[in-house]
């Protein structure tokens, strides 16, 4: 298989670990775990195509062929059975890999797919819009993340203490966002798409975690998940919304060694 470019960024050594960024992000989302994982781990954060420094699909954007370009990538590197860790969107992706029967260890930190119908309405309806006020509001980004008021706005569907986050994270992260030259058709894909498959039973091992204050994918849509991915370990994270690297990474780090491990 031949795969897109992507674009990576390397750090550490030690036994392969890749992590995949979801809806909007790059690399860079990973920023408050990244050096933890680097300590006792090779880790590699890639950016999906149309997505941070990597070109877009040439075809269609869609679960399915995120999934490929990613399969594609670690077939390229030499890293088949490289442990993969995603988040959102590319929990979502790692999910379907090891439905198809990826080999290594699989991390889902808050996946998108297990929605019902009025979820998944709602997800696109209030993602779609905090996407559009973003670009409106690119030229400001720069003012508006410096303050603890207009951070707990700008991310409040996404974070449970946003006010606290890093301003430098909370800038990359909403301009990567608007940057992003796929975003509208993966969310497409996303809100029209069909949802998750699972598995029975996978080759590697399988772990989800969902903060239990998610205002994204929320977290009753967990218990789909581990209906359709039963062997799977579970952890819910506590004062914790969309992203656990950000709101607890201590936590995340630790679950995502240990369910590698």
């Amino acid at each position: 298989m031949t795969a897109l470019r992507l674009n990576t960024v390397r750090r550490g050594s030690g036994t392969p670990l890749v992590l995949v960024h979801g809806l909007g992000s790059s690399w860079a989302t990973w920023m408050p775990i990244f050096d933890r994982l680097a300590a006792t781990r090779d880790v590699i954060a890639v950016d999906l195509p149309g997505f941070g420094a990597s070109e877009p699909l040439d075809g269609e954007v869609t679960v399915a062929t995120l999934t490929d370009a990613v399969e594609g990538f670690l077939s390229d590197e030499g890293l088949e059975g490289a442990d993969v860790v995603g988040s959102s969107m590319g929990g979502r992706l790692v999910l379907e890999m090891a439905r198809r029967g990826h080999t290594g260890s699989v991390v889902a930190l808050d996946p998108g797919g297990f929605w019902s119908p009025g979820q998944r309405a709602a997800f696109g309806a209030t993602v779609g819009a905090s996407i559009g006020l973003i670009r409106a509001l690119d030229g400001i980004l720069p003012v508006l993340t410096q303050s603890r008021i207009t951070r707990s706005a700008l991310l409040f569907q996404f974070s449970d203490h946003p006010w606290a986050l890093a301003p430098g994270l909370v800038l990359t992260e909403l301009r990567s966002f608007n940057r992003a030259a796929s975003i509208d058709e993966a969310l497409d894909a996303l809100v029209h798409g069909p949802t998750q498959p699972g598995a029975l039973r996978t080759k590697g091992r399988v772990a989800i975690g969902w903060g239990r204050q998610d205002r994204v994918t929320l977290p009753s849509e967990a218990s789909v998940a581990l209906q359709r991915f039963p062997n799977a370990r579970f952890h819910g994270f506590h004062r914790c919304g969309h992203f656990p690297h950000w709101d607890q990474p201590a936590q995340t780090a630790a679950f995502i060694l240990s369910a590698t491990a």
